[in-house]
């Protein structure tokens, strides 16, 4: 399997980015399914495998805390191809120190594809703009997970109770009032957990996890 993550342009406006990158599993044997949030899997025919997350948030002085996160589970068997794109954009205007904004987007995404020689896509993308905002609390963070295998097999009963646990505590850590530096570390320990539960997946299936991550964390509040 091939990976390609094209380079993103720059937004000359951009404060603030938190791109936490492709999180690749290659291995001989691959989780699926999860969450309630899980998509379906797909039949065992190969095919051409698309998945879009998007989270996106605007803070201003109408609502001035607005937080979204996205935990989604694309389980899509045997593919010949797979195009897959995690993107997370918040964004604070117009408040002041006195009067300050708080956005936070979140999204985790996690894909399991099959194939000996699928062709992988994978798009990882965070931005966080203060725009006239002075004091204002804005972050974005894209976890992306790609589990490739050449032969697909579902997560069982407790990897998925284990998944909707991590999905259950972003989503508090979202909606919490974590400094950003609080903030930061326990959505990449939540990532690591994720990480952890797959690769466990994996060698409870009899196949050795070897797990890759690419990381980028760039971001604070203003």
């Amino acid at each position: 399997m091939t990976h390609r993550k094209p380079r993103p342009s720059r937004n000359p406006l951009t404060s603030k980015v938190v791109q936490l990158g492709l999180l690749t599993a290659g291995i001989a044997a691959a989780a699926a399914a999860a969450p309630a949030q899980a998509a379906a899997p797909s039949s065992s025919f190969a095919r051409v495998a698309v998945a879009n997350d998007h989270v996106s948030t605007l803070a201003n002085r109408a609502h001035h805390t607005v937080v979204k996160d996205n935990f989604t589970v694309h389980q899509y068997g045997t593919a010949i191809a797979t195009g897959v794109r995690n993107q997370a954009n918040a964004v604070s205007a117009g408040c002041s120190v006195d009067d300050h904004c708080r956005s936070v987007a979140l999204s985790f995404q996690i894909v399991t594809v099959a194939g000996h020689q699928t062709h992988l896509n994978a798009v990882n993308l965070s931005d966080a703009v203060n725009k006239s905002c002075t004091g204002c609390q804005t972050l974005a963070g894209a976890y992306q997970f790609v589990v490739s295998t050449p032969r697909a097999f579902t997560l069982n009963a407790a990897t998925q109770h284990k998944l909707s646990d991590i999905h259950r505590r972003l989503d508090a850590l979202t909606h919490s009032k974590a400094s950003a530096t609080d903030l930061k570390a326990q959505a990449d320990g939540l990532a690591a957990e994720v990480k952890t539960v797959l690769a466990d997946a994996v060698a409870t299936a009899h196949f050795a996890p070897d797990v890759a991550v690419h990381r980028h964390l760039d971001g604070g509040w203003r």
